[in-house]
């Protein structure tokens, strides 16, 4: 998927951009979801970005695994913590996917 764009919040996909592109109200629907999930509750910015990290993992996004760990990152996890999140991951996602979102995770940070 080509990724071209950046923003406040890191790169998009081109086919998010597109989307959101021919869908704005529903991207913007989506935005104020986010937004006021992120409100809610007592957890921490690092703490909601690595469970989205999981998250992520477990539904098998590459991309969001690997925005989820920059903004891990830059919410002040530190790289144990963020290798700790993704191998809670191993035993309901299983071995190739951890693996694979271990190596997602190693290429985001990278690009730093």
């Amino acid at each position: 998927m080509p990724i071209t764009k950046k923003t406040g919040r890191g790169t998009l996909p081109a086919t998010f951009r597109k989307f959101t592109r021919k869908f704005p109200e529903i991207a913007a629907a989506h935005e104020a979801i986010a937004r006021s999930v992120d409100r809610m509750g007592p957890l921490d910015r690092k703490t909601c970005e690595l469970i989205k990290l999981g998250l992520s993992i477990g539904a098998g996004l590459e991309t969001a695994t690997q925005s989820h760990t920059r903004r891990a990152r830059k919410e002040g996890a530190s790289l144990e913590e963020i290798e700790q999140a993704i191998l809670q991951t191993v035993n309901t996602c299983g071995f190739p996917r951890t693996v694979a979102a271990w190596q997602w995770a190693r290429q985001a940070l990278a690009r730093r």
